[in-house]
């Protein structure tokens, strides 16, 4: 393996690090999509910023026809390996018409887009009605950005406390290549736009790296985390969940 330069890095910044394994969140994540997809797994499927398609794979056995979409060349090379149906291209302009699926998952990508209000309505626009959207996105409420930040010009990998908690200018200051949303900022995206929204919620990681390292410890921090997110404390966790339905 070659070493890391500080490009791979500002790619990996800016684009985002897709998941090259599958472990246990993951497998939990599916399992969400698949119960919140139901009967339109019959029809097309769109993950809308696919990576190397490690969700487009695993998709694949549940739903009659899966496509990926990616603006990175190299991943959408990688997702290939699963499915020819795979498209290089932006969230911005969707290359599909109007109507087009039953539904499209974005997984952890709205925070990288130019455009994330655009992005959303073009989600909008290629499902059928009553087709839905499955939405993972950053939690502003979570303790840690887990995707590094930049001060004095040079990336910083790793998970930086506090950052999000920061007036927002100062915030973006430091982390200018991604986004985190409260509830507020996620209502607002989907405001005049024909939908409803089905299920919102906010979710912790599985910590699978803390089990690999110290499963005792990790199992232990896997379990109660995933027993709060049942309370007014889940507030703080990882990602927002939303499953958002086009109405007719």
């Amino acid at each position: 393996m070659g070493q890391t330069t500080p490009e791979d890095l500002d790619k990996s910044a800016l684009r985002g690090e897709p998941s090259h394994v599958w472990r246990a969140g993951q497998e939990r994540r599916l399992d969400m999509i698949l119960k919140a997809a139901g009967h339109r797994l019959d029809g097309r499927v769109l993950v809308d910023g696919c990576g190397v398609g490690m969700y487009v794979n695993h998709l694949l056995p549940h739903a009659s026809q899966v496509f990926g979409l990616d603006i990175e060349l190299p991943r959408i090379r990688e997702t290939f390996a699963y499915t020819p149906n795979v498209v290089n291209s932006v969230g911005e302009n969707l290359p599909f018409a109007n109507d087009s699926f039953e539904l499209v998952l974005s997984h952890e990508v709205l925070e990288h887009v130019r455009d994330d209000a655009a992005t959303i309505r073009e989600i909008v626009r290629v499902l059928k009605p009553g087709g839905r959207l499955v939405l993972f996105c950053p939690n502003r409420g979570y303790p840690f950005e887990t995707h590094g930040i930049y001060t004095r010009g040079r990336y910083h990998f790793g998970n930086i406390p506090l950052i999000n908690y920061l007036p927002m200018p100062l915030r973006n200051k430091l982390a200018p290549h991604v986004r985190v949303y409260t509830q507020a900022n996620l209502r607002r995206l989907f405001q005049g736009l024909p939908v409803k929204i089905i299920e919102k919620r906010i979710i912790f990681g599985a910590y699978d790296n803390i089990i690999h390292k110290k499963p005792k410890l990790g199992r232990f921090l896997r379990a109660f985390l995933y027993a709060v997110e049942k309370t007014p404390l889940q507030k703080f966790g990882l990602s927002h969940f939303w499953v958002v339905e086009k109405t007719h």
